[in-house]
């Protein structure tokens, strides 16, 4: 067998078992991790390559970071304060997503969503709220924020580095022409017929996240220390292309400091750290790479794309564009999606006397549309284990948002984007 027809019946296995569930979904990344590798399909390196990939290292370091916040008691203070404000679990879910995605409209949505995990968790915990019916909103509006700029998603830059070099792209704020609606509606869907789609599970503390401590003998000075830090290295994400670090390492920063200060034990540290998320993100990571390189990808993308004919509707090739990246894009990174996307846009819409930004702004838009799978996006990643989900609470909760941000982009891009202006 090819390489490329290997990659797919893995790419089969693991949809199969993450949609049933018979075994932990570490431990089926792991199974196509180690396959990869045994079939020749990848070398050990590239296959484990995942493990030190950079968003990697930010989910241990923002672990980390969070376990400070939950270890001085501090997330439960916050989560005081802001329940106060929203009165109904409502109110709460409206609040955290339109500060959720305003913030990753300027910032990396995995930054956002590591950051202010820990914070929602605690207010889950003040409130008597469920954290899974809080979690799940929040990944989805980090997500949906990523499409109000430039610099809110690393695809955005992806498809503006493609245009550059025909002399064509995108303003700063131009994405927002279709992200803004799209979060919007989103929103509105969530606070209504939404609301009784998310997810409700009764999580055990394991120690990582819990919420039931008495704090009343933890210094007031490591409290506000663990805030501190907290925003000094949310400030350094925000900054980051000023001060020339990396989110990681600011996050790994943050959780040195952390650390090294006695604001939290080592001990306590590790115990922080999900390393279900670190075995479910790194081992599918693997198969993304083997999507890549064998080119099994490009082939399901091909093949789709060229099943349209020779003189395809516009309307409607924009239409299996914007689905096809929603497809991969809940089975590879949205980056790995929009940059295996791009140059096949690219070429079809030079091939029919296109405006390339029309089709470059669905496959960026599609591409982001990683809500109905737990390894869509790093951030859907991290909140597996704090919220208890299962694979199909990401289908049942995300995939109406899929249709949501399909018709309302349908509607918007061809009078904002028109294929023949």
């Amino acid at each position: 067998m090819s390489p490329s027809t290997i990659t797919l019946l893995f790419l089969l296995f693991a949809v199969v078992m993450f949609v049933l569930e018979k075994i932990p979904l570490g431990v089926t990344s792991m199974i196509v991790c180690i396959g990869l590798v045994v079939t020749g399909v990848l070398d050990v390196k590239t296959a484990f390559v995942g493990f030190i990939d950079s968003n990697v290292i930010l989910f241990v370091a923002m672990f980390i970071v969070g376990g400070a916040l939950f270890e001085t008691g501090m997330a439960n203070k916050i989560g005081g304060i802001v329940t106060k404000f929203a009165k109904t679990e409502r109110m709460l879910i409206v609040a955290i997503m339109v500060i959720v995605g305003l913030m990753s409209g300027v910032l990396s949505n995995t930054g956002t969503a590591a950051v202010l995990i820990p914070v929602v968790i605690g207010i889950a915990a003040k409130s008597g709220y469920k954290r899974s019916r809080l979690l799940m909103p929040l990944v989805f509006a980090a997500a949906m924020g990523g499409n109000l700029s430039l610099i809110g998603a690393p695809g955005n830059l992806i498809a503006q580095s493609a245009l550059e070099e025909l002399g064509l792209g995108f303003g700063f704020f131009e994405y927002a022409i279709v992200g803004l609606p799209i979060l919007i509606v989103g929103i509105l869907f969530y606070a209504t017929i939404g609301y009784k789609l998310l997810p409700s599970h009764d999580v055990q503390d394991d120690g990582a996240f819990d919420t039931q401590k008495d704090f009343s003998d933890v210094p007031v000075w490591k409290q506000w220390l663990s805030l501190v830090i907290l925003v000094f290295t949310l400030l350094a994400m925000i900054f980051e292309d000023k001060i020339g670090i990396k989110l990681c390492i600011s996050g790994g920063i943050g959780a040195l400091l952390l650390i090294l200060t006695g604001v939290i034990s080592e001990k306590d540290a590790l115990k922080s750290i999900d390393l279900k998320t670190i075995f479910l993100f790194g081992g599918t990571l693997s198969l993304a790479s083997a999507l890549q390189s064998t080119g099994a990808g490009e082939l399901i993308a091909g093949k789709v794309i060229g099943a349209l004919g020779e003189n395809p509707s516009p309307y409607i090739l924009t239409l299996v564009v914007f689905l096809l990246c929603c497809i991969m894009t809940n089975f590879m990174s949205n980056t790995a999606t929009t940059a295996l996307m791009v140059p096949i846009c690219l070429s079809i819409a030079q091939g029919m006397g296109a405006d390339p930004r029309a089709v470059l702004m669905a496959c960026v838009i599609g591409g982001s549309c990683a809500y109905a799978t737990p390894i869509g996006m790093p951030a859907n990643t991290m909140v597996v284990g704090a919220g208890g989900y299962k694979f199909m609470d990401y289908v049942k909760s995300g995939f109406p948002l899929i249709i949501i941000a399909t018709v309302v982009s349908m509607i918007i891009l061809p009078i904002a984007f028109p294929f023949f202006p």
